[in-house]
Order: structure tokens, then C-alpha cells, then sequence
């Protein structure tokens, strides 16, 4: 609920941004409110896969279900986001495109004071810093696992990618560079609408129904090697190719493809295990450790996209993806389905 409220006034906040401000001032708004906007949804995000953990049904792959379930919509909103955030801000304007947002979010805030089930864990507000850390081996190695395993992805998906299609798509025009960008931008929304009906898909591909939890911890390692073979396949053909030409790009678009199936598979993979390895008194804690260990993947690969891109170009940039997501799997390889606890320093 402070997720969704504190997302509210981050929208209304920048409804107030002012096109008569300097420019610096104006970054240094957004940037703000923008960062404000990312605890929201964190904060949402992470309190209803820890709600999942109390409410799921127990056996017969309930856990894993509704987590997929609620990871893949998830997603799939989101991509359904970028495309209505561009409909809206091409019909009502910036301002008003803000303020329905944050119409439709108080609403649903609305729903959910309403409609909130009782006794879902409140967390502790003493809580020290230091308790943070999980004591988990588990834990700690998914929370690693993860940290690759997102740096993969945006390692290409952030700068790279982007920046190859508007240089193979753009004519230079100003009409072309409008082109370039509506065709990149609704194909990478499209890409995360399907990445979420992956997600969602993911139990029935991995028979999480009749599948012992042994076995789905050791298909978290097979499943990442998996997906490292597809950048090596990339990089490879990067290589082989050198400058950009239609042959490379429709080896790139269907590499997309077929990483974001296999990448939505592990992450829903990941999403079941964190929350199969945590206890029920620490499940907030933990779950808000793995996705600091998220958004860390995340920094990094953005990071790296644009600094591999501009030095060695496709190849270095795919390679280091690769490198990142067999990192990865070799962190998936040392969860265990009995858990031992590690011993404070």
C-alpha cells in the first residue's frame, strides 16, 4: 500500500514539471521523482511476492503458480504500459497523461484498502541494517545468481540493442529517426508483453505440478546454460558477419526472441526459489535482499551495455552477456534443496 500511495504523489509530482525551467534544474527533477517512483514500485513489487508466500496454496506446485502468475502479469502490464504511455502522451499531453495514471493508481489503491486480506506480514520497523543480509546459503547464492542473470540481459537490452536497430532502421531524416524510434520502441514493448506470458507459462514448461523441489533447484543451473548458449550463438554470429546488414539484424530480432522465452523461464524459476528457500518470519527481508541483488544486476548491466558497446561493439557487448549469464548458472549450481545455515563471521 505505501507503494502504490507513494507512486500516486511521484506522478503528481512530475505532472508539476515546468517546461519554462532550466534544463539542468529539470533533469535533476525528474531524476527525483523518477527514483522515488522505483521505491514504489519496488516496494509494491516485493510486498506482494512476499503476500504470495503466505497466501499460495501448499502442494501440487501452488507456490510456484502464483508466482509465475503474478511475475508474468506483471510484465506483460508493463509492456502493455509503454505502448499505452505512448498512446496517451501522443493524444492528451504529458501533463493530463500523468494525472490519469495517477487517477487509476488511487483507485486501485483505493480497492486494495478495501479489499486487503488480514494477516499478511508487517515486517519489523526496528530491524537493524545488518539483518538484511540473509543467513541463507540459498539465499545468498540465488540472490548472486540473480545479480548475472539481470546484468545479462540488460547488458544488450538497455544501450546496445537499442542502438543497433536505430542504426540499421534510421535513415538520418528526421522522419526516419521518428520511424526508427516508434518501431524499436513498440517491438521492445511487445518482446516484454510476450516475456511475461512466458513468465506465466513457466510451471506448465517446467511441470512444477509433479516436479520435486530437488529437481527444480537443479534445473535453475541447466536452465541458465541453457540461456548462455544463445548470446555465444550471437556473438559468434556478430563476428562472423562484422558490420551491420539485414542478415545479422534477423539473426539479432530472433535471438531476442528466443533469449527473452528462456530468460522468462529462469527469472520465474528464480522468483518460485526465493521464496521456497526464505522462512515465513523473515520471507519480507529476504525477498527485499534478493531484489536489492535485482536492481545491482540491473545497475551493472546498464553499466557495461554502453561501455562494451562503444569499445568493441556487438561482439565484445555479447560476449560479455554470455560471460555474465555463465557466472550465473555457476551461482544456480550451488543452491541445494536441503538448506545449511552459514555460520556468522
Amino acid at each position: 500500500m505505501r507503494g502504490l500511495g507513494l507512486q500516486v504523489l511521484a506522478l503528481i509530482a512530475l505532472a508539476q514539471l515546468d517546461p519554462g525551467w532550466a534544463v539542468g534544474l529539470s533533469v535533476a527533477f525528474v531524476m527525483v521523482v523518477q527514483g522515488a517512483s522505483g521505491v514504489a514500485k519496488d516496494l509494491a513489487k516485493m510486498s506482494s511476492k512476499s503476500a504470495v508466500k503466505i497466501l499460495a496454496p501448499a502442494g501440487n506446485g501452488g507456490l510456484f503458480r502464483w508466482v509465475a502468475i503474478l511475475t508474468g502479469s506483471k510484465n506483460a502490464v508493463k509492456g502493455l504500459g509503454f505502448l499505452l504511455g505512448a498512446g496517451l502522451l501522443a493524444t492528451i499531453g504529458f501533463v493530463w497523461a500523468v494525472l490519469v495514471m495517477a487517477a487509476v493508481l488511487a483507485a486501485i489503491l483505493a480497492l486494495v484498502l478495501i479489499a486487503m486480506p488480514s494477516g499478511l506480514p508487517k515486517g519489523r520497523k526496528g530491524a537493524k541494517f545488518s539483518e538484511v543480509f540473509s543467513k541463507s546459503a540459498n539465499v545468498n547464492w540465488l540472490s548472486a545468481a540473480r545479480v548475472f542473470l539481470f546484468g545479462a540481459r540488460d547488458v544488450w537490452f538497455v544501450v546496445g540493442i537499442p542502438i543497433y536497430f536505430y542504426a540499421v532502421l534510421s535513415d538520418g531524416t528526421t522522419e526516419g529517426n521518428r520511424a526508427a524510434f516508434f518501431m524499436i520502441g513498440t517491438f521492445m514493448a511487445l518482446l516484454i508483453i510476450l516475456y511475461g506470458a512466458v513468465q506465466a507459462s513457466a510451471p506448465r514448461v517446467l511441470r512444477a505440478a509433479t516436479t520435486p523441489e530437488r529437481d527444480l533447484v537443479g534445473k535453475a543451473r541447466g536452465w541458465a546454460w541453457a540461456l548462455a548458449a544463445i548470446p555465444a550463438t550471437l556473438t559468434a554470429a556478430a563476428i562472423a558477419f562484422g558490420a551491420p546488414q539485414p542478415w545479422l539484424t534477423a539473426v539479432l530480432v530472433a535471438g531476442l526472441l528466443v533469449f527473452g522465452a528462456v530468460f522468462a523461464v529462469n527469472s520465474a524459476l528464480h522468483s518460485y526459489l526465493i521464496l521456497a528457500f526464505t522462512k515465513a518470519e523473515r520471507v519480507t527481508m529476504d525477498v527485499g535482499f534478493y531484489y536489492m541483488a535485482n536492481a545491482g544486476g540491473r545497475l551493472l548491466g546498464t553499466v557495461l551495455s554502453g561501455l562494451t558497446y562503444q569499445i568493441g561493439g556487438l561482439p565484445l557487448m555479447l560476449g560479455t552477456a554470455t560471460l555474465m549469464v555463465a557466472l550465473s548458472a555457476l551461482a544456480a549450481g550451488r543452491l541445494t534443496a536441503t538448506e545449511p545455515e552459514v555460520t556468522p563471521a
